[in-house]
C-alpha cells in the first residue's frame, strides 16, 4: 500500500492519530509527516477530503501532540539528571540540551516542526530543558501552524492548479525537505555559539575518527 492508499483508508481519524504521534510521541519518529500532509492535502483537491476539516484536524493533532511531547519531558524526562552515565545517557547532553533552549528555544520549536525525527524529539527536550510552557505553547502554535497547514495547504493548492501533480510527489517532498532544512542551516550557521558546538562536534566525531 503506497502512501496515497494509506492516507484514503486511514481518514481522518487515522490521518489524526499519525500527525499526533510524530509531533511528540515517541513511536511517531519514524512516520513521514511533511509527505503526510502534502498527500492529504493533494486529496482534499481530488475531493477525498474536505479542506476545511483536514487542516483544523491536522493542526490540532500536531499542537496537542507536541503537548503531550512536553509534559512528558517535563515530569519524566527530568529523572534522567538524577541517573549516572551510561552508554547511552549521558548527564552532559541533557545539560546541553537545557542550555540550548534557554538560548534558542523559541526558534527550534518552530524550525524542528520541518525536520523529520526532530520535530518528534523537539517537544520532549523542551520539557526536559524546562522551557517555560507559556512561552513553548505561543511557539507550538505558531509553528504547528505553519507546518499542518502550511504543508497541507500547499499540497491542496499545488493539486488544484495541477491535477496531475502527484505523479512528481516524490521530487515535490524531496524539495520540501531540501527548502525546509535550509533555513535551519543558515540559522544555525550564522550564529556565532551555534558555529562552535558545531566546530566541536565536528572535530571530535568526525575528524577524531579519521585519525583513528
Amino acid at each position: 500500500m503506497d502512501l496515497r492508499d494509506f492516507i484514503i483508508a486511514a481518514g481522518y481519524l487515522g490521518l489524526w492519530l499519525v500527525i499526533f504521534a510524530e509531533s511528540g510521541v515517541l513511536v511517531g519518529i519514524f512516520f513521514p509527516g511533511d509527505s503526510l500532509l502534502f498527500t492529504a492535502g493533494l486529496l482534499a483537491a481530488q475531493g477525498y477530503f474536505d479542506i476545511g476539516w483536514l487542516v483544523i484536524l491536522c493542526f490540532s493533532a500536531a499542537v496537542l501532540g507536541d503537548s503531550v511531547g512536553y509534559t512528558f519531558g517535563k515530569r519524566v524526562g527530568r529523572n534522567f539528571f538524577t541517573r549516572p552515565d551510561s552508554f547511552f545517557f549521558k548527564q552532559e547532553r541533557l545539560e546541553q540540551a537545557k542550555a540550548f533552549y534557554q538560548t534558542h528555544g523559541g526558534k527550534t520549536i518552530i524550525l524542528a516542526r520541518f525536520i523529520p525525527g526532530v520535530r518528534t524529539l523537539a517537544p520532549i527536550l523542551a520539557g526536559i530543558g524546562g522551557m517555560h510552557y507559556r512561552t513553548f505553547i505561543v511557539y507550538n502554535l505558531v509553528g504547528g501552524f505553519f507546518w499542518a497547514i502550511g504543508v497541507t495547504i500547499l499540497g491542496y493548492y499545488l493539486g488544484t492548479i495541477l491535477p496531475q501533480a502527484d505523479k512528481y510527489l516524490l521530487l515535490i517532498i524531496l524539495a520540501i525537505i531540501v527548502f525546509s532544512v535550509l533555513p535551519v542551516l543558515w540559522q544555525l550557521l550564522g550564529d556565532s555559539k551555534s558555529r562552535q558546538v558545531f566546530k566541536r562536534w565536528f572535530k571530535q566525531k568526525i575528524l577524531n575518527r579519521k585519525v583513528e
